[in-house]
């Protein structure tokens, strides 16, 4: 039997852009230390297509994309909080950013490190998160 997801809500520092992502109470999560997320503290969260929804601030949104072009960085254009983004990794999801939801009250964030310096050799140990689960 499945864990049921709960919404939970986030976004960026000046309250532009929101969003949803329906996580279980444990969720697998990763530091990584190529050159975008080592500068950025990112916690990746990375979720299904389907259990991410953006709530407010779309107009709000710039994107910056670098090497491939694949992986689209969203950015507040006011703040320039990223607080999600669509990852090369996983293109079909959502990356959101563990520091970017409201709380983590009740949610376990399993943090494991990922190396993204050699992100070639290790990406596809990410791809089952962006995958519905029964």
């Amino acid at each position: 039997m499945s864990e049921p997801f709960a919404w939970r809500a986030g976004g960026c520092h000046c309250g532009g852009v929101r969003f949803e992502a329906a996580l279980p109470s444990r969720v697998e999560a990763q530091t990584c230390n190529c050159s975008m997320c080592a500068k950025t503290g990112f916690v990746h969260v990375i979720v299904p297509e389907s259990r991410f929804r953006l709530t407010k601030g779309a107009d709000r949104l710039a994107e910056y994309t670098f090497n491939t072009r694949v992986a689209k960085h969203l950015f507040c254009a006011d703040c320039g909080v990223k607080s999600f983004y669509r990852p090369r990794s996983n293109p079909d999801g959502w990356s959101v950013n563990g520091r970017c939801l409201d709380t983590v009250d009740g949610l376990e964030l399993v943090i494991e490190a990922f190396d993204g310096q050699n992100w070639e050799a290790n990406a596809a140990s990410l791809s089952h998160l962006s995958k519905e689960h029964a």
